[in-house]
């Protein structure tokens, strides 16, 4: 830590503050410091698991809060008490989610800040540092196209500033205009590592300079410093929509979390720091002013103990949660009714693969004028596979978004825009690429809903597989990836008319779908399209052909690859599936094929070891074991990357295979 920042005067400028403005103020400042105080004694005792102590930097979180029009949003950080006190959440609501408390906003399922609450415009953080970022992003989006004039303040930390998240959503916000208030609470330390071994410039506001945007550093121990700064910054925010990066310099005067403690500080820094604190600093200074006396901070202090205390009684008054299974289950998605829709008047035109999707892009954008598509080259230049291609030129740039190369940002900025009341899709250039972004899927998109009840109102689309030579960063399968993650559904359509209605469907839907589309049969693949609006239910197979011998189950381009093969062989009589969607899955449909026939044979595009194929197999050997008349058998590409050479990518694939275990399914 640099000598300066020890030095700094603690002088309050009181210019634009009355009396009263001073004390209610100090009030604001002073609960969650004496919320902190109770709430270790609660950590000692038992009645809460874990602590992260935003003692000492109270300055930023209650400033910001009170600087905020209480109708916009702010994301928050382990170290934001003061924003959920000053936003007036009921004490008691805060204190059950800490214990895990029904009437907390996770019922439970998440612990200390990890809640949004659309009543109190908040949105918390997750434990991966720097994932709010992009979310912040999508709901200054939304705001900005909403022509709302409203402001979106997120915080992150000197720690937290070091990931991915933040730079991709930094430089999204600064491309896009966004605007987004980025605080940076620099407190000189990430757990233990001190700052000096996280970043080598001397100041975040420096960091500005490198995204092409604005930036300050105050300090954030002054509460009237940082309400003043940020409440000229939201109002230039709002007349001017942009980014701004605010660095406030504080100090975290407790371990990262309590259990970590404070021996790996310097010996004396603490003491550096004290003097500097921004609670006793203000009521010194309130005292001073004659503004507030002895007597009477006494007597607040007493006052807000008891109400504190109060509210403490009520939460741990309040019984454990009950688990009920099928409230579990049911909360992992949010509510959507399937309602059938078909042209009025049914026409059916010749399309490739690649055009239905098209097409089902088109009626999308028609039905949801609050629907936004973003990704890589997807505006004027129509995507790499020009799926997209006039969408831009009838929507325009609001609507049709090229972003920059930064899948996480613009996943999170999915979820954000679902937060404030829009619909989204991603285009991943190629599913290989989504890596990229998994966190943002699997940790935010996927567990939003069950977590605190927020819809994540996404589609990504992933172009997907083989067949095309374009080797092992091309050419993944990689849907199953996900099927492992509760909260995601996924659509793999096999046929061009499948594939227009279950995406509009999936626009539909509230929840994260994972729209997976074969490159292979994008201009191979030609099929009867209906003309207009209609969809498909997802969770319902497609029984291709029917016959007693065995039961095929696939999806994708082993449907195709299945037809060809059968057609080869005209003596065997299958029951062949086409999953369409692998969550939800029809398990009734395989249920009852399998039964019927006694044989089953699983066929995917994906590596065989940890393929969905493995759970289809262990599904149908434990409910219809005793239909069964043979093993169940799985066939799948080669446990190795996908090749470039085509020999090689064709000799990875399960086609031949697939014949083969066929044949000796057939003769078993």
């Amino acid at each position: 830590m640099s000598q300066s920042l020890v030095e700094y005067d603690l002088s309050f400028d009181r210019t634009a503050y009355s009396n009263e403005e001073l004390l209610s103020i100090y009030k604001h400042l002073l609960l969650p410091r004496l919320i902190e105080e109770r709430m270790l004694i609660s950590l000692r005792q038992g009645k809460i698991s874990k602590w992260f102590s935003a003692w000492g930097q109270e300055a930023i979180s209650v400033g910001a809060a009170l600087a905020m029009h209480p109708d916009e949003f702010i994301c928050t950080m382990h170290r934001n008490l003061g924003v959920f006190t000053t936003r007036h959440i009921p004490l008691e609501r805060l204190f059950a989610q800490w214990q895990g408390k029904e009437s907390g906003f996770t019922k439970g399922r998440d612990r200390s800040f990890h809640f949004g609450t659309h009543e109190f415009n908040i949105v918390g953080m997750i434990s991966h540092l720097g994932a709010q970022m992009g979310v912040a992003d999508g709901i200054a989006l939304a705001q900005k196209l909403k022509g709302n004039q409203k402001a979106t303040l997120v915080f992150t930390g000197d720690g937290g500033a070091s990931e991915g998240d933040f730079h991709e959503a930094v430089n999204l916000a600064a491309v896009w205009d966004l605007p987004v208030l980025i605080i940076v609470e620099n407190n000189q330390w990430g757990l233990s590592t001190p700052s000096k071994e996280q970043f080598r410039c001397e100041s975040f506001a420096d960091k500005g300079i490198g995204y092409g945007i604005e930036a300050h550093r105050i300090d954030g121990n002054n509460i009237l410093e940082v309400h003043q700064n940020i409440g000229r910054l939201a109002d230039s925010i709002r007349e001017n929509p942009r980014p701004i990066l605010l660095e406030c310099v504080s100090f975290r005067m407790r371990g990262h979390e309590e259990a970590s403690g404070t021996k790996y500080y310097p010996e004396g820094l603490i003491e550096q720091w004290e003097v500097k604190d921004p609670v006793k600093n203000f009521e010194y200074f309130l005292i001073q002013e004659n503004v507030l006396t002895a007597d009477e901070n006494a007597a607040l202090k007493d006052s807000l103990k008891a109400k504190i205390n109060a509210a403490l009684t009520e939460a741990d008054s309040e019984p454990k949660v009950v688990s009920r299974i099928e409230k579990e289950v049911d909360d992992v998605f949010a509510p959507f009714q399937f309602e059938k829709k078909i042209p009025q008047h049914v026409e059916f035109f010749e399309m490739r693969f690649v055009d239905a999707i098209a097409d089902g892009l088109q009626e999308a954008m028609k039905r949801h004028d609050n629907l936004v598509l973003m990704g890589q080259d997807i505006a004027e230049y129509g995507g790499v596979f020009k799926i997209t291609d006039g969408l831009h030129a009838k929507y325009g740039s609001n609507r049709v978004r090229n972003t920059p190369i930064c899948e996480a940002a613009v996943l999170g900025a999915g979820l954000g825009m679902s937060i404030a009341g829009m619909k989204s899709m991603v285009e991943m250039q190629f599913s290989d690429f989504v890596t990229e972004g998994f966190n943002q899927i699997v940790n935010n998109l996927a567990k939003s809903h069950y977590r605190w009840g927020q819809a994540a109102d996404v589609v990504v689309r992933m172009p997907t597989g083989g067949g095309v030579a374009a080797g092992p960063f091309h050419s993944q399968s990689t849907e199953a990836w996900f099927t492992h993650v509760p909260g995601l559904k996924i659509a793999y359509p096999a046929f061009p008319d499948d594939a227009k209605g279950l995406l509009l469907t999936a626009f539909e839907d509230q929840n994260p779908v994972l729209f997976f589309e074969h490159k292979y049969l994008y201009r191979t693949l030609k099929g009867q399209v209906p003309k207009g609006y209609y969809n498909l239910p997802f969770g319902k197979a497609n029984r291709l052909k029917e016959g007693n011998d065995l039961s095929i189950i696939t999806y994708g381009l082993g449907v195709h690859y299945a037809l060809e093969i059968l057609e080869k062989h005209p003596n065997i009589a299958a029951d062949l599936i086409d999953l369409r969607t692998l969550i939800p899955l029809d398990t009734d449909t395989i249920y009852e094929s399998v039964r019927k026939t006694g044989k089953a044979i699983i066929l995917h595009e994906d590596s065989l070891t940890g393929g969905f194929g493995a759970e289809l197999s262990a599904r149908i050997s434990e409910h219809c074991f005793e239909d069964l008349d043979a093993p169940v058998m799985r066939v799948g590409s080669l446990d190795t990357p996908v090749p470039f050479d085509p020999g090689l990518e064709q000799q990875f694939l399960p086609k031949a295979r697939f014949e083969e275990r066929l044949l000796e399914l057939y003769d078993y």
